[in-house]
């Protein structure tokens, strides 16, 4: 479970992005988030290069709900990769580092009259489009700016995907989008199309799921959406120009997991397309997706130091359990507690021992706060640096003041350089907030 640059050095010591995982816990505390940029660059760049051997007519737009600072959006810039931002505070980090907004998408179930605003102000590329009162809402106020809005419409295909049931999102049971079934999104492009010119639809847009292990709900998609692009043209006259059919790829949590390479999924994604699209006589659209988890999941890696180690006797064989505990746990990863996510750990400053132990990794939250129900390491000792591996998607996104925790610093390691792109907050960050009434004071 060696993953993007990581190696193990001279010391013995991890190593990513050619720094040694103990010097960056001494150099910056913990726990810290640590990004490996060159892996970043590397999978943006395969991922693209993927999908452009198969089918040329094709854009990728980074979903930022996974990871999210000013530092991965000029990345992204740079990569020539799109963004994906599904709030206010995911489009304002986004302009104010500069990301050409005419490349973006904006998102959301249930945008404010305030982000849609925002959107054109900026100058946001698409707006993906929910349902009925935002399509309105957007169509008033473009109209009366006497601007033109692109949008998507966002559909439900009814594909349910084999993955974790609150990260499913492509089923007829969800808040998000219009059912193709019902004909509810059919409904909603004949609207968007008598909104023009103030409203130009462009596409139709679905997301399944995240952490898909294979293409086979992917596949099924494309077929559903496919045919639906048939049906608008058979109703409407107009044929769509963009198919998005959102992200979802998953990553090596564990090393077991095997997920599609990126060649492996653009075969898979690009044949079921192809083949959907001789079936239903349909034109090329231009196809658009969203990966998130897996540009930047392996490439992240969360340090903690090894505190208290506990061990106690159980009913069940062998007899004991022994707690590693960590200074974080649930603030800095919430995914345990709210998927069942598992995680592979190493001790930082030991590689080259035997992963003889097999330990429970315990946060030090006031409640249960098990990071790592079961993992095998090597001999842990207290002060030892304990690398999380597969944190890049969803840790820093959601960190949290959970028991008024700061939040952790976090930085970006290339070619021996490492830079921090968020700062640890402190105690006083915690309270800035606050406000006591005059009544109380």
């Amino acid at each position: 479970m060696l993953l993007g640059t990581q190696r193990v050095n001279a010391h013995g010591h991890l190593e990513i992005g050619g720094c040694d995982a103990v010097e960056l816990a001494r150099q910056f505390g913990t726990p810290l988030y640590v990004m490996d940029e060159q892996c970043i660059r590397d999978n943006c760049r395969r991922y693209k290069a993927a999908f452009d051997a198969r089918y040329p007519k094709n854009e990728i737009s980074f979903a930022s709900k996974a990871y999210l600072n000013m530092a991965i959006c000029k990345l992204m810039q740079q990569e020539g990769i799109g963004l994906d931002v599904a709030s206010a505070g995911e489009l304002y980090t986004a302009v104010r580092a500069g990301y050409p907004m005419e490349r973006a998408l904006l998102h959301g179930n249930n945008k404010s009259e305030a982000e849609l605003q925002m959107a054109l102000d900026h100058g946001v590329g698409r707006v993906v489009v929910d349902n009925f009162l935002e399509l309105r809402l957007l169509a008033e106020r473009a109209k009366a700016q006497g601007k033109t809005q692109k949008i998507f419409l966002r559909v439900t295909p009814g594909i349910d995907p084999h993955t974790h049931r609150r990260i499913r999102t492509g089923q007829e049971d969800t808040k998000f989008g219009l059912s193709i079934a019902t004909g509810a999104a059919l409904d909603a492009v004949t609207e968007a199309l008598g909104a023009a010119p103030h409203i130009q639809i462009t596409g139709i847009h679905c997301h399944i799921g995240s952490q898909l292990l294979d293409a086979h709900t992917h596949e099924q998609a494309i077929e559903v959406m496919v045919g639906f692009l048939r049906r608008i043209a058979d109703v409407t006259g107009w044929v769509p120009e963009d198919l998005d059919i959102g992200g979802g790829l998953g990553i090596r949590y564990l090393e077991g997991q095997r997920p599609p390479t990126y060649d492996e999924f653009a075969d898979s994604v690009i044949g079921a397309l192809r083949a959907a699209l001789d079936r239903h006589a349909v034109p090329e659209p231009t196809l658009w997706q969203e990966p998130g988890r897996s540009l930047v999941g392996e490439a992240g890696v969360t340090l903690y130091t090894v505190g208290v180690i506990k061990r106690v006797a159980i009913p069940e064989a062998p007899g004991t359990r022994t707690y590693v505990a960590i200074d974080g746990g649930l603030s800095d990863n919430p995914r345990p507690q709210l998927y069942d996510a598992v995680y592979e750990a190493l001790v930082a400053g030991k590689m080259g021992e035997p992963k003889d132990q097999t330990v429970t990794v315990a946060g030090k939250h006031c409640e249960t706060d098990i990071l790592i129900p079961s993992v095998q390491i090597g001999n842990v000792e207290t002060g030892d640096i304990l690398a999380v591996q597969s944190t890049g998607a969803y840790n820093y996104a959601m960190a949290s003041n959970y028991n008024r925790f700061t939040k952790p610093a976090c930085v970006f390691v290339r070619d021996g350089q490492a830079d921090l792109v968020s700062r640890r907050e402190t105690l006083d960050d915690v309270v800035r907030l606050d406000e006591i009434p005059a009544r109380l004071a």
